[in-house]
């Protein structure tokens, strides 16, 4: 464990909790054996840490091959982001095969339960509008910058959904046995859903589509929102066009002092 002195507490309260078996998504309960866990703070200590490519902004991170888990304790909730790391390691421990980007970061999102990445692309416009990349745009979008890469990570987790809603026992298990036994992310996708993974990508952002469409987008508050930036826009408009007018009967107005008032009647002074 490797942190500042202000942040040891946290260190060890998240070790604590990293130690804990867990249920795993497709996997089981796993314990999740040694690991080193590193907790910093601002996104300069991450890029002296971190490989080159990876996002500066990001929350944390996962080296398989070290079994090191980085923490910022300073971008969100460390527990959730320890969630999320501890998925990619436990994901890394039951596979043997290399996966594609999305597949990871997916995977971790739904296992660390991160539900609200779903929700959230019910509230993408670009998405709603049918605006959506194939898997080669996907793993860069998680890699590109913060506001583009949330919703790449929401996109991810459904692929990785539809995986498991496209096998007969809705499960991802059957999927992640087959890379535990060494085959090949291709091919296991294809004995998976029965599409080979150029065809599912099709099947995919058409399933994104006909779930997060303009109709859920609307239904989810985003037809709210553009009737609230409609009338600021049009108070705003009406504002701009009435304004020549005030300026006009502003004009030839003579604002004069108030005379003084009298004093009272008790305050006056003596009568002749």
């Amino acid at each position: 464990m490797i942190a500042r002195k202000p942040d040891l507490p946290l260190a060890m309260s998240l070790g604590d909790a990293a130690a804990e078996p867990r249920q795993w998504y497709g996997l089981g309960r796993r314990l999740p054996g040694p690991l080193r866990l590193i907790v910093v703070r601002g996104d300069q200590r991450v890029a002296r840490l971190v490989t080159e490519g990876a996002p500066s902004w990001g929350a944390g991170f996962t080296f398989p091959g070290s079994r090191t888990i980085l923490i910022r304790a300073d971008a969100g909730d460390p527990e959730r982001i320890l969630r999320h790391e501890l998925a990619h390691l436990a994901l890394h421990d039951a596979i043997r095969v290399r996966v594609p980007l999305w597949f990871d970061e997916g995977y971790a999102a739904l296992a660390a339960g991160e539900l609200d990445r779903l929700d959230a692309l019910r509230l993408n416009l670009s998405v709603a509008r049918g605006r959506v990349p194939g898997f080669f745009e996907l793993d860069r979008a998680l890699r590109g910058n913060e506001s583009t890469a949330q919703a790449a990570y929401g996109l991810a987790a459904s692929a990785v959904s539809l995986l498991a809603r496209r096998h007969p026992t809705r499960s991802l298990t059957p999927l992640l046995e087959r890379l535990g036994a060494g085959e090949g992310f291709d091919a296991a996708v294809l004995a998976m859903t029965g599409s080979p993974l150029g065809r599912f990508e099709l099947e995919w952002q058409r399933d994104v589509r006909k779930r997060f469409g303009l109709l859920g987008w609307a239904m989810a508050g985003g037809l709210w929102a553009v009737v609230a930036v409609l009338l600021v826009l049009s108070v705003w408009l009406r504002r701009r066009r009435d304004r020549p007018r005030r300026r006009a009967l502003d004009d030839g107005w003579i604002v004069e002092a108030e005379p003084e008032s009298e004093a009272p009647l008790d305050e006056a002074g003596p009568g002749p």
